[in-house]
């Protein structure tokens, strides 16, 4: 019984061994199984916190670059968070010129490579740069040099002239299918990139693409609008944009000149009001231009503007609405001016071949009486009475030749030609013709003509001219004086170097608005048939 005792006690022994061993196995599998899924949690763990950081690093970059369209702020901010993901040492961003043959432009740079911003670079540059905007993918280049580990001694990567790096990487920026410029980060933290970076670039890449892709087209078009907005300003006709309702909806600086208005009062304003002074002036205009029309330009005078316009519409082509039209108006008081100068040009002209026949007619019985009346004066038969009759006679029959003599100076055509001119003569003779008309309007003349005045080098027609014009100006504005008030003119020429003429009157004088424009060939204050203002000669 012991011995059967002491076997079942051994036996015993053995199973609880053998179960304790057993216990202690699985518990150690058990313990290796824990410690592995453990360390693949944390692996998975930090993977996830690497994961969102990037992610909130991405999303950070989005806030930042959709927060503005300047190409200048969003590729330093690309540069800038590339530099700051990826813990590197430089970063550059290169944008591709417009046209085929245009370098590179480095439009910023960071760190290591600041010294590359604001440069171009060469298409046939050997350098990175330069090299990755004819790849399809991002190019690595490790510490070796190529694409394989290498031992310490390698030798650097060429980035640009004067440029280089132990480790870099390039990625295209592609927009549409076309590279439109290239990211370079260079010497990342521990001198090599991770796949993680590599991942993190290429999105990066890819969404920078996209805004500086946008932000070149909003520049484009920003472009355009001011040299459209420079154009239509620089229009020297008012250019107007009007509604259905014939009100402006955008208008150049040239017509708000016109109306006498800053350019955003014209704006919102009925056109035909403000240009005409009635609220339906344009409405036929308008009207048959919207279906389709072409009618033709109205010409009115614009009481409110005191300047006559011309007015032309036509259809904007594919405009959102029918109802786009745009406006054109033209100042054209200085044209019919100029128009009507031109038809009264041609009536003088008729009149002066009129009085130069009429003079020559009149000169040969002018000659007789002059003659004869000399031939009776010298008989010694006539009476005191009779001789004083003669003598008038003979004296109005000189001075009827020397109206007539002046006007045919004055009517006789000829070429401008630049000789010698005595301008105190040209006053005499000009006064001659005048005198009549003067004194019909109690209009006297005082002369104060230097007698040291030297010949003028001129055309004497043009001259004469111009004397008369300002003396008939002068008779004008005397005119009108109230009867306290002498009806003077007073002409006057000195030389102090130069030749000087001035005619002074005693009229009301000139207004500080009316002075802004006497110089303004055909401007005048006077109503239709009383003169159109100076004329544009030149008495030299």
């Amino acid at each position: 019984m012991s011995a059967l005792r002491q076997h079942l006690l051994l036996f015993a022994t053995i199973a609880l061994a053998l179960i304790v061993l057993g216990v202690g196995v699985v518990l150690g599998r058990l313990r290796q199984r824990l410690m592995r899924s453990e360390h693949e949690r944390r692996r998975a763990a930090d993977e996830l916190n690497r994961r969102l950081s990037e992610l909130f690093s991405l999303q950070e970059l989005s806030y930042v670059l959709s927060d503005s369209l300047e190409l200048d702020r969003i590729v330093e901010q690309v540069v800038r968070y590339a530099v700051r993901f990826l813990d590197a040492q430089g970063a550059l961003l290169a944008l591709v010129g417009e046209g085929p043959n245009d370098p590179l432009q480095v439009a910023a740079a960071e760190g290591t490579l600041a010294p590359l911003r604001g440069q171009t670079i060469q298409g046939d540059d050997t350098g990175l740069v330069a090299r990755s905007t004819g790849r399809e993918h991002l190019e690595l280049i490790r510490k070796s040099g190529g694409a394989g580990e290498a031992g310490p001694g390698a030798e650097p990567t060429m980035i640009a002239k004067g440029i280089q790096a132990a480790a870099a990487a390039a990625v295209p920026l592609r927009s549409h299918g076309t590279v439109i410029g290239t990211l370079i980060i260079t010497d990342p933290r521990e001198g090599v990139f991770v796949p993680e970076d590599i991942r993190l670039l290429s999105t990066l890449a890819t969404h920078a693409a996209v805004v500086i892709a946008n932000a070149r087209f909003f520049e484009m078009v920003r472009r355009a609008k001011e040299q459209w907005e420079t154009a239509f300003d620089a229009l020297s006709e008012g250019i107007a944009v009007v509604d259905d309702e014939g009100r402006v909806r955008r208008s150049n600086r040239s017509l708000a000149a016109l109306l006498g208005a800053p350019l955003p009062n014209v704006v919102g304003t009925p056109l035909g009001e403000a240009l005409l002074g009635k609220p339906n002036a344009l409405h036929e205009l308008l009207a048959a231009t919207r279906r389709g029309e072409r009618p033709a330009p109205l010409v009115a005078r614009s009481d409110r503007l005191r300047r006559t316009v011309r007015v032309n519409a036509a259809r904007i082509p594919g405009a959102a609405t029918e109802q786009s039209i745009v406006v054109m108006v033209e100042d054209v008081t200085e044209q019919q001016a100029l128009e009507t100068q031109l038809v009264q040009s041609e009536k003088l002209a008729a009149v002066g071949q009129l009085v130069s026949g009429v003079a020559h007619e009149l000169n040969n019985p002018l000659t007789s009486i002059v003659g004869l009346s000399e031939f009776l004066l010298e008989q010694k038969e006539l009476g005191k009475k009779d001789r004083g009759h003669l003598q008038v006679i003979h004296e109005q029959a000189e001075r009827a030749g020397r109206i007539v003599r002046n006007l045919l100076t004055f009517a006789r055509k000829g070429s401008a030609e630049r000789v010698p001119v005595d301008l105190n003569d040209v006053i005499r003779r000009t006064l001659s013709l005048t005198a009549y008309d003067l004194k019909l309007k109690d209009i006297t003349v005082e002369r104060e003509l230097s007698g040291a005045l030297p010949d003028v080098f001129g055309d004497r027609h043009g001259l004469q001219q111009v004397v008369l014009n300002l003396l008939t100006n002068a008779a004008h504005a005397v005119a009108e004086n109230p009867r306290e008030r002498p009806r003077q003119i007073t002409v006057s020429t000195w030389f102090d170097g130069q030749v000087h003429l001035r005619v002074a009157d005693t009229g009301p004088g000139i207004s500080d608005e009316v002075a802004q424009s006497v110089f303004t060939p055909f401007f005048t204050t006077k109503e239709p048939g009383k003169g159109t203002g100076p004329t544009p000669c030149d008495p030299r």
